[in-house]
């Protein structure tokens, strides 16, 4: 089978929560419970944290470093180049794509997705295209064929700030495929975008046994038994970073100078 490498993608700093990534969930870092998830995915056979060249950004190679995964540090704002950079420099053959704002990963999910690309016959595979399990679990698989396609085509700022759009909207050019769950579980919040989920986090993880990963059952139980920490932070859409770009979009020129 082909070369896989799970590219992390973990910056300081985020516009609603500066330096949510290396907040603490417990003993911690919301990076490094994401780290611990990736590790546990199965038939990977690299992980790379991929940063930023900005100064703030330092500390995000120090701690992967510290904890004995591979660091890349890349452009700030070509999130898209940076991702490719990144393949390349690992010899990657196919990426899993992981934001390190999602402390609940469920490794068992991601490794559902993987297994799904494995199968040979699709260029890109997800869990949310569409959405059915919470936000926060969201696992990317493609191709280093499809990456390099859409890190030379790819023109538009919401196709270089956000990785797989040029691959996802061309469903007559690549072969996607989606992971979906049995119930929709898509309006559930499990992801660090605000000082609100922080707070729902740090309210589960006190109610988990055990060490992380976690499973996305032991977080189902702990919100049935206790359904109001759900309130804690609804009412966020989901993928706003996304549609804030696509309101804003341009073409982009002159990207292949930026890395």
């Amino acid at each position: 089978m082909s070369r896989t490498v799970a590219i992390i993608q973990a910056r300081m700093g985020s516009t609603r929560l500066p330096g949510k990534i290396l907040a603490r969930i417990g003993a911690m870092t919301v990076l490094e419970h994401v780290i611990a998830a990736v590790r546990a995915i199965e038939n990977l056979d690299d992980i790379v944290v991929a940063t930023t060249t900005a100064p703030q950004d330092k500390a995000v190679l120090d701690l992967a470093n510290r904890i004995g995964v591979y660091g890349f540090a890349g452009h700030e704002a070509d999130v898209l180049d940076r991702y490719y950079q990144a393949a390349l420099r690992h010899n990657a053959e196919t990426i899993v794509r992981i934001t390190a704002d999602c402390p609940f990963l469920d490794p068992w999910v991601s490794s559902k997705v993987v297994a799904r690309f494995r199968q040979g016959d699709v260029d890109y595979v997800s869990n949310c295209r569409p959405r059915s399990y919470p936000d926060g679990l969201d696992t990317e698989v493609f191709s280093f064929a499809a990456l390099s396609e859409a890190n030379m085509k790819g023109r538009l700022s919401s196709e270089r700030e956000h990785v797989t759009p040029y691959i996802w909207n061309r469903p007559d050019r690549f072969r996607i495929a989606s992971v979906v769950h049995p119930e929709d579980l898509s309006s559930m919040r499990w992801t660090v975008d605000e000082p609100k989920d922080l707070a729902f986090l740090l309210a589960v993880r006190d109610k988990l046994e055990g060490e992380p990963p976690y499973h996305m059952d032991q977080v189902l139980a702990v919100l049935a038994q206790l359904p109001e920490l759900q309130k804690i932070n609804e009412g966020f859409m989901w993928n706003e970073g996304y549609l804030r770009s696509l309101e804003k979009d341009r073409i982009v020129t002159g990207h292949k100078d930026s890395c």
